[in-house]
Order: C-alpha cells, then structure tokens, then sequence
C-alpha cells in the first residue's frame, strides 16, 4: 500500500530535475538487467527438499543393513549346527614300565570322532522365521523414517517459509515507519506538527526494527533446522508453499488408514516376531538329539574299535522349564497385540484432533482474510485521511499503523500453524514420490 508520506519527502527535494531523471533511468535499467537473473535462479521446492533429506539420511541406510543382518541370520538360522570333531586318548598308563605308551597296553586308544546335533526341522524352521519377521520389522522401521523425514523436512522448511514471510511484512511497515518519520520532521518543521509526532514515530520505528531482528533470529534458526536435512540446498529460495488446503486422508475411514501407519505398522511385525518365538517355545518342549560316532584306533596287536551313540536330553522338569518359558512367550504375544491397540487408539485420537485443529484454522484464516485484514487496511486509510485532513493526530495513524500489522502477523501466524498441522497430516505415510532412498551396497565382505 502506497504511503501518504511519500509526497511531503519528495516535495522537501532539492535535488535538480535532470539528477532525479538520471537516477530513475538508473534504477530502470538496473532491474531491467536484473529480471533475467532473479528469473533463472533456481528455487527449493518442498518435495525437491524432502527429496534431498531422504536421500542424505543415514537413518535409512542403517535400516538396509538392518534388513540385510536379519535376512543373512535368517539363512543362518535354518542350518544344523556345525558338527564337533572330537579326538583324545584313552586308558594312557600313567606308572610303571608302559607309562604313556600308546602302544603296549591294549585298553589305551588314540580315538576321533564327529558329534552332530540333529535339530528338529521345525525348530529350524522357527528360528528362521523369527529372524525373517525382524528384517520385516526393519522394513517397516524404515517406512516410519521415510515418513518421519519428510514430516520433519516438512515443518523446517514451513518454518523458513513463514518466517521469510514475517520479514518480508515487517521490512514492508518498516519502510512506511520511516516515511512517517520523515513526515512528522518536516511537519513539525513547517509548523503543522509537534515534537511527540516525531518521538512517537521514531518509537514505532524501533519498534519495526526490534521486530526485524527478531524476524531475522527466526529466520537463520529456520534455516539452520532446514539445512540439518538437506545441507547446503537450504541457502537456496524458496519456491511458493504447496496447496495446504488438502490433505491425504479421509477422516470417514480413519481407522483403517491408520490401521496401516507405519508406527502401528512396526508394532504389528513385533507382534509377529512374539508369535515366531512362542512357536519356537512349543517346538522346545521336544528334545533335540546328538549323534555321535567315533573311531579308536589301539596298539598294532589288539584290535581297532567303532562306537556309535546318542544322547538326548532328559526334561525331567518340564513343567518348571520348557512350559514355563512357552507360556512366558504366549504371555509376550498378548503384550505386543494390546501395545499395538492401544497405539492405534491413541493415533486415531491424536489425528482426529489434528484434523479438527486444521479445518479450525482454515476456517478462522479465511475470516482473517475475508473480514479482518481488510477492515484493518480500512481502519488504516481512514486513520490517514483524517490526518490529512487535520482531524487527527499522527499518533492515531501509528496506531492503526500498528494494529493492521499486528492483524497480518496473526493472519501469518495462523496459516504457519494451519500449514505445519497439513505437514503432520500429509505426512503420517511416506510420500512415495518424495521416498526415492539410493541404494546401500550390502554385498560386502565380512572380514
């Protein structure tokens, strides 16, 4: 909005005519020259900068090794143990006139042998499954990181946003603050004005200029938070906000939506992860046996000697062990299904707030736009026009001065809060065009 103030400060120019024409063909032809290039710099979307967080994450690159360990003790897992190469000496004579031959008593033996557990393939089988539902759970922790990087990429770069937005609002009501200043001194020096105009001007001038350092605080911060994301990307402008007026869920299936969210997704394969070990409980409650067979070889005039046997433990006390621990399992498996309940009870409310909070406030900052801002800028001219018309005084014009700015900060206020509840909507599910993560080579050597 134009400034009445304008006038009087160029009238109290004594700058020749021809030095006021040079000086604005100047400034015509500087922006000229200037257009192409603030028009062919680049500009930082929002997707473009969720783009670069997910991709410089370690967080996610964790996860794929996550994946990877499991998947490999999965393999693992499904194996017989190694076999036991067992070799020693038997009966060695320790006195008398043989006293360690191995040769010229004919109960001493060299002996080799090979113990091999045979594992239930159920057992196995088990074991492998629970490690298959840890690289599942992997899976579904790096689906939440997705999606919590790009939330809180998000809200950053929301945050810069909003906060270049305020500076831009304060730098507008500095300048007329200065014009008001301007034009209460030569007021006063013509003798329509007193010094209080001047001193309360000036007052609201360091008021716009306490606003602008702290605007500006608000705005490195931002773009210190943006740049934990994206690095040096953050130095670049930003392009316009994305449509907040929409969001990805319906709130009319709600509950099966969140069914689905990440979170709740991890806790559903913990939940599987309990389940593979109570099966494993239960295949515990059989023996496993070992298998051994060994080869004794004696002195050259007694015989070689073959043994063959097997051992198999003994659960005498099946009750207090094997059952004890199956039911400890069961037990787990009931704890992890009510923990993923009541989450998913506790997420359905949490969103339902969130989207009653963001319909709120786009109601309330379409009232602002609609009613307030522009009774505001009419209070304003009106304020102004009195003052021209010398039926009010300056201080009544800094006064609406400042009250249509207050007006418009809520109003920014408002829509940053109204955007930042759109990004924590939007963004409970990973993006899937923002969700591009390059690949982790995992095919590395375990040495």
């Amino acid at each position: 909005m134009s400034s009445p103030f304008t006038l009087p400060a160029l009238e109290r120019n004594t700058a020749p005519r021809f030095v006021q024409r040079i000086v604005w063909t100047f400034l015509v032809c500087a922006m000229a020259l200037a257009v192409p290039v603030f028009a062919a710099e680049p500009t930082l979307t929002l997707a473009e900068a969720q783009r670069l967080a997910v991709e410089r994450s370690r967080q996610i690159t964790s996860k794929d090794f996550a994946v990877a360990a499991s998947r490999d003790m999965a393999v693992a897992a499904g194996q017989l143990p190694d076999p036991v190469l067992k070799l020693g000496i038997d009966n060695l004579p320790a006195n008398g006139p043989d006293r360690f031959n191995l040769t010229s008593d004919f109960m001493t033996m060299r002996r080799v042998g090979v113990m091999q557990e045979l594992t239930r393939a159920d057992k196995r089988r088990f074991r492998s499954e629970r490690y298959e539902r840890e690289a599942e759970k992997s899976l579904a922790e790096k689906s939440m990181t997705i999606a919590s990087i790009q939330r809180d990429t998000a809200l950053a770069w929301l945050d810069l946003y909003y906060a270049q937005a305020a500076a831009k609002i304060i730098n507008e009501q500095g300048m007329q603050a200065n014009l008001e200043v301007q034009a209460a001194e030569g007021a006063y020096r013509s003798g329509r004005g007193n010094q209080a105009d001047i001193f309360a001007a000036r007052s609201a001038l360091a008021m716009f200029d306490d606003r602008s350092s702290e605007i500006g605080r608000l705005t490195a911060n931002a773009r210190t938070m943006l740049a934990r994301w994206i690095g040096q990307a953050a130095d670049m402008p930003l392009a316009a906000r994305p449509d907040a007026n929409t969001i990805r869920l319906d709130p009319a299936t709600l509950d099966t939506q969140l069914n689905h969210h990440p979170q709740i997704a991890v806790l559903a394969r913990q939940e599987e992860i309990a389940v593979a070990e109570a099966k494993l409980a239960q295949a515990n409650r059989k023996s496993d046996w070992n298998v051994e067979v060994m080869y004794s070889q004696r002195g050259s005039a007694y015989s070689n000697m073959i043994s063959v046997g097997v051992s198999v433990p003994l659960q005498w006390d099946q009750k207090n062990r094997q059952d004890r621990e199956l039911s400890a399992k069961l037990a787990m498996v009931e704890q992890a299904k009510a923990e993923r309940e009541e989450s998913l009870r506790t997420h359905i409310a949490e969103t339902r707030v969130m989207i009653h909070e963001w319909q709120n406030d786009r109601e309330r900052l379409g009232r602002y736009e609609r009613e307030l801002i522009p009774l505001a800028n009419e209070q304003t001219r009106a304020a102004i026009a009195a003052y021209r018309g010398g039926r009010t005084g300056l201080p009544d014009v800094l006064m609406a001065r400042r009250n249509e700015i207050d007006v418009r900060l809520q109003a920014l206020q408002l829509e940053t809060g109204m955007a930042r509840v759109w990004a924590q909507l939007n963004y409970l599910f990973p993006d899937d065009a923002t969700a591009s993560h390059p690949a982790t080579d995992l095919n590395r050597n375990p040495k």
